[in-house]
C-alpha cells in the first residue's frame, strides 16, 4: 500500500469511531431529557401535608406553597433532584430537594432542612 491509502484508511477509521461516538451521545442525552420530563411531569397535581396544614400545587409553569398565609405561585424547574423556583423569574432562587417521589406521595427537603411529607389529593 502507499501512504496516500494509508492515510485515507486511517482518517475512514476515524471518522467512523466519532460517528458512533455522536450518536452514543446523541442518545445518552435524549434518555436524560426524557427522565427529566417523566419526573416534572409526576411532580404536577395538588397534594397536601400529612398534618394537613400545607397545600402544594404543581402545575405546568407554577409552584405554588400555601401554608395559611396567602399564596403565591412561583416559577420552577427541575433539575436533578430538585425544585428551583423564583418569583417572577427574579433571583436567587429557592430549592426544595425531592427525597422521595412516588404516584402518590412526595417527600420535600425545605431550603430550611425541614422535611415535609405529602400525599396527592
Amino acid at each position: 500500500m502507499n501512504q496516500k491509502n494509508k492515510g485515507s484508511m486511517k482518517s475512514e477509521k476515524l471518522l467512523f469511531k466519532n460517528s458512533i461516538l455522536l450518536l452514543l451521545l446523541f442518545f445518552l442525552m435524549a434518555l436524560g431529557c426524557r427522565q427529566q420530563i417523566a419526573a416534572k411531569d409526576k411532580i404536577r397535581g395538588k397534594w397536601h401535608s400529612e398534618d394537613g396544614k400545607t397545600r402544594l400545587t404543581i402545575t405546568q409553569k407554577e409552584f405554588t406553597l400555601d401554608e395559611g398565609d396567602e399564596p403565591i405561585a412561583e416559577n420552577y424547574f427541575v433539575k436533578g433532584d430538585s425544585i428551583f423556583t423564583s418569583y417572577q423569574g427574579s433571583r436567587p432562587f429557592t430549592k426544595f430537594t425531592i427525597k422521595n417521589l412516588l404516584d402518590k406521595s412526595l417527600t420535600l427537603v425545605y431550603p430550611d432542612s425541614t422535611s415535609v411529607n405529602f400525599m396527592r389529593q
